[in-house]
């Protein structure tokens, strides 16, 4: 996973705030959404990929994808949190 160190330097490229790890049952929300085919990024492109983990912005409107231990962390592959929480 990542490490402090790492985590501690990361921000949104969007609005530079700072970026943290989600919790289980919100990455577990996402692979859910991943499953049915129904987790679109900003970029409009559909994820395939089930997440291990990902990065959530201090304002909690947008996480950033991590798949096989990386972190994705252009704009376009942002996903909106509140069109997964309102389903």
């Amino acid at each position: 996973m990542i490490s402090k160190d790492l985590l501690d330097i990361l921000v949104c490229p969007e609005t530079k705030q700072k970026l943290e790890l989600i919790n289980d049952e919100l990455l577990n929300e996402l692979n859910e959404a991943i499953r049915k085919g129904k987790l679109v990024n900003k970029g409009g492109e559909v994820l395939k990929e089930t997440l291990n983990g990902a990065l959530i912005r201090t304002d909690r409107k947008v996480v950033y994808p991590i798949i096989n231990d990386l972190p994705y962390l252009r704009i376009g592959d942002g996903i909106e949190i509140d069109k997964i929480l309102n389903k």
